[in-house]
């Protein structure tokens, strides 16, 4: 398994925690992943939380959240998806946000996991997904069984909010767009914009630090960032939906599992998140009124909240300290 250095950047307001590890490794593919591990600052140790980021982010997004977990006794362990942040990108144009199959994210997840968690990063292990990267958790959960204790899914993807069409008839429109050879373009969307958009006209957050801080970010380092999803991506993600919410995938899910929906979230539909967390036999929910989609980057107000239910869900008190 070849591993590279991979490097970080700080921004003004962002810097690379204390107790940071980075570098990139290969997928059976030859698909460079770059990831970084944080030292755990608080004590007693509890293990492990591996961050499975959602579409169009990157490892410096969660320097805030990986000093969070840190100051409570959790390693953590986080990589940017192929195709985005400091990963391979799969096609030529590298703004263009392209996965022809979940299952890249899901194998890139398993072998992360057995080539730097395990060797690396002390249990027990969970695991802290966001949007996308929920899906990609719900995915791979029957597969992680005995290896995953507990998941926290904050607003994850299983349905997109207010789309004027079904997700069945979306992948419908785009599978024939793909089969007429249009998968690499854009679908919904296009490239990025050369300037940040307004803080008034965001749909991600309600705080307008946070908000800056990430756009400061990719106006720094735009090779971190993607434009819009691409015809093979919304194929993929409407494929990978219909996956996880077939009856008989969901009764192989045996992970406990909280789901955290944002109440005012307008990019993935929170009463689809409800629904599915009241059929999963071993999923628990929680709603965060008012918040929006990316709960990890809202204001203190709920933020704090999410991080309360991940306190009360990933317990310390039925762990041994190490």
């Amino acid at each position: 398994m070849e591993m590279q250095a991979g490097q970080l950047y700080e921004t003004d307001g962002n810097p690379v925690p204390p107790g940071t590890h980075h570098g990139k490794i290969a997928m059976r593919d030859g698909t460079m992943i770059r990831y970084a591990r944080f030292e755990a600052s608080g004590r007693p140790l509890k293990g492990t939380v591996v961050v499975i980021q959602g579409r169009n982010e990157c490892i410096e997004k969660y320097f805030e959240t990986a000093k969070d977990l840190s100051s409570r006794g959790f390693g953590v362990l986080t990589y940017d998806m192929r195709g985005q942040g400091g990963s391979d990108r799969l096609i030529a144009d590298p703004q263009r946000g392209y996965i022809d199959n979940f299952d890249h994210y899901v194998s890139d997840f398993e072998e992360v996991f057995e080539n730097v968690v395990l060797p690396d990063c002390r249990a027990p292990y969970y695991v802290l997904a966001h949007s996308t990267g929920g899906l990609v958790a719900l995915m791979a959960a029957p597969m992680m069984v005995n290896r995953i204790r507990r998941m926290v899914l904050s607003a994850p993807l299983l349905r997109l909010a207010k789309s004027a069409v079904s997700m069945s008839r979306l992948n419908r429109i785009a599978s024939i767009l793909y089969f007429f050879g249009l998968g690499t373009r854009y679908l919904g969307s296009g490239p990025r914009p050369a300037q940040p958009p307004p803080f008034s006209t965001n749909v991600l957050t309600t705080d307008r630090a946070r908000y800056a801080r990430n756009q400061a970010l990719y106006q720094a380092h735009p090779e971190l960032a993607l434009g819009g999803p691409t015809v093979a991506w919304i194929r993929a993600v409407c494929r990978a939906v219909e996956y996880v919410t077939d009856p008989a995938f969901m009764a192989r899910v045996h992970i406990p599992t909280l789901f955290v929906a944002a109440g005012s979230d307008e990019v993935v539909s929170t009463p689809a998140i409800e629904e599915y967390a009241e059929r999963l036999r071993s999923g628990s929910l929680i709603t965060v009124d008012g918040a929006r989609h990316e709960l990890l980057q809202e204001a203190d107000l709920y933020r704090e909240q999410l991080l309360a239910a991940f306190d009360a869900f990933v317990p310390g008190s039925d762990e041994s300290p190490m």
